[in-house]
């Protein structure tokens, strides 16, 4: 029974990848420090023999004996990352060369759950994952955006100097329940004020586009990757590569919620992408996968988590 290690275990999407893990007879060991990931989460994992939670930080190395690791760990969300950016920079960089320390002594394969942010505000569209990025690395996104590219960067040094067997993944936009109600992120915010008859915000003139996958494609797409042979190091695009502008999306959630809600805008923020669309050839090519899940089929369920969400704290 593989030994599996995912940092970042108990946010959004390290509990549904837990879950699979799970599912495939593995001996998991979930790795949080609480800041936006939640024992609510995970609490129904917690009898299961196989499955352990660790309370601790990334940023300090810790000494355990795995087989795989999947690096995971890092607030992901403007609100949650901008919160802290200095903190946010160490985790994604501090948190790679503790994890791959890790991997290198014990052998294991290590996957880093990188973002679409590595492309800033995109000039080639969709994006490939051989174009370098345009990213403003002083600006307020930059401590997400370039720990990021740096966490990429260590990756590959540790793969040619030290041959750690690595993968890279490239998440593009993923939603689903479990997601934190105020975390800011375009689905989870666009429902939430939807169900409470609030004004949804739209930033900008509301035609920049973002291309959504739900969360089970999204984890069936790390483990296809975590299980191809050490040849493929990625980076691979994981995404949905249908575009939606935010208008589209703010007015299918508002018909979904049947919601009086109303549309406003607001200031586009600084460094904001005008598109963000993943070209998924190479995950096709390498891992035999593309999103099978529609936005609407996908929304349909997140809807309904956070409406008991929000009935329950009522």
């Amino acid at each position: 029974m593989k030994k599996i290690l995912v940092t970042g275990g108990a946010g959004f999407l390290g509990s549904h990848l837990c879950e699979k893990l799970l599912q495939q007879n593995g001996d998991v060991m979930c790795l949080d420090n609480y800041f936006t990931g939640s024992k609510s989460n995970i609490v129904h994992l917690l009898n299961r023999p196989y499955f352990e939670s660790i309370r601790h930080d990334v940023t300090s190395p810790i000494s355990l004996e795995v087989d795989e690791i999947y690096n995971l760990a890092c607030p992901a969300s403007p609100v949650h990352y901008q919160f802290d950016p200095v903190q946010t920079t160490k985790t994604s960089v501090l948190g790679a060369i503790n994890m791959l320390g890790l991997a290198k002594r014990t052998g294991a394969k290590i996957l880093q759950a990188s973002t679409s942010e590595v492309y800033g505000d995109p000039e080639v569209h969709p994006q490939v994952e051989g174009y370098f990025g345009s990213v403003n690395p002083v600006g307020i996104r930059a401590c997400y955006d370039e720990g990021k590219r740096c966490a990429e960067t260590l990756f590959f040094d540790y793969y040619r100097q030290h041959a750690v067997p690595i993968k890279v993944a490239r998440i593009f936009n993923t939603y689903g329940p479990r997601m934190h109600p105020n975390d800011g992120r375009v689905v989870s915010n666009f429902i939430v004020r939807a169900l409470r008859g609030l004004p949804i915000e739209i930033y900008g003139d509301g035609n920049q586009t973002r291309s959504f996958c739900y969360v089970d494609d999204l984890v069936d797409g790390l483990v296809k990757l975590m299980a191809t042979d050490q040849d493929c190091t990625g980076p691979i695009n994981l995404g949905n590569p249908v575009e939606f502008t935010m208008i589209e999306l703010a007015k299918l959630i508002i018909s979904m919620t049947n919601s009086k809600s109303l549309l406003v805008f607001k200031p586009l923020p600084q460094d904001d992408p005008a598109r963000r669309r993943p070209c998924i050839g190479m995950a096709r090519e390498k891992l035999d996968w593309s999103p099978r899940i529609s936005l609407e089929n996908g929304l349909d369920k997140t809807i309904s988590y956070f409406f008991n969400l929000l009935k329950n704290d009522e």
